[in-house]
């Protein structure tokens, strides 16, 4: 599957001598769009290997990962959850309601509670109160997520010198990264305030991938 690349013509661009197109991640797939459809690639692989049915993640109101996994879920076979941060609003938002209409089961947690989302104890208590489900953190980044992120480079067939990436997590980055081994220079831009802690998450992720630590069962 091959995302387009599309030319951006404006007169700053034409005086600075400079060419910028987009690569249209958003086209990949009407509701799995983008850099969620490389995450959940060899995710959705991986569930079905290990005979999950099942599968359960975490986000906020208006998660764009939320709304992905639904669709996945969907599309693949796959009973879908939602840990949802904070307290239920009726109506729902456009995000929650499209979830819902996917077959999610929204469940709503304290923000104080969502913190605990990474801990050992919490994953465990969630394990058993929903039983075998495959495990989606927030945002979907994870090294399967990482592997599939590196794929987005190889069908751009244009000469280029540098690639900026959206930061949310630092998983489509860091597959970036790796992807292009330092052939090229790439850019970040966080998403949010406060996002430099990213610097240190992203080398992470790079330093497993490249170090070729991905099973190789899910390719």
């Amino acid at each position: 599957m091959e995302a387009p690349l599309q030319k951006l013509e404006d007169d700053l661009l034409k005086e600075q001598g400079v060419a910028l197109w987009v690569k249209r991640e958003d086209l990949l797939h009407p509701h799995i769009s983008g850099n969620k459809w490389r995450k959940l690639k060899y995710n959705l692989k991986a569930a079905k290997q290990q005979g999950h049915h099942t599968l359960l993640t975490f986000g906020g109101a208006y998660s764009n990962h939320i709304a992905a996994t639904a669709a996945a879920g969907k599309a693949y076979g796959f009973r879908t959850i939602g840990i949802i941060r904070g307290e239920e609003h009726l109506p729902l938002n456009p995000t929650l309601a499209f979830a819902t209409s996917c077959g999610m089961q929204l469940h709503y947690i304290s923000r104080e509670k969502y913190r605990l989302k990474d801990e050992p104890g919490f994953l465990k208590e969630v394990q058993q109160q929903y039983g075998k489900v495959y495990m989606l953190p927030e945002g979907g980044t994870n090294l399967l997520a990482v592997k599939g992120c590196t794929e987005i480079v190889d069908d751009i067939t244009i000469d280029y010198s540098h690639i900026c990436c959206a930061m949310g997590t630092g998983g489509t980055l860091a597959g970036i990264v790796a992807g292009l081994a330092g052939e090229k220079a790439i850019l970040g831009f966080p998403a949010l305030k406060g996002g430099d802690f990213l610097r240190q998450e992203v080398a992470s992720w790079c330093r497993i991938t490249m170090g070729k630590i991905i099973t190789t069962g899910t390719s």
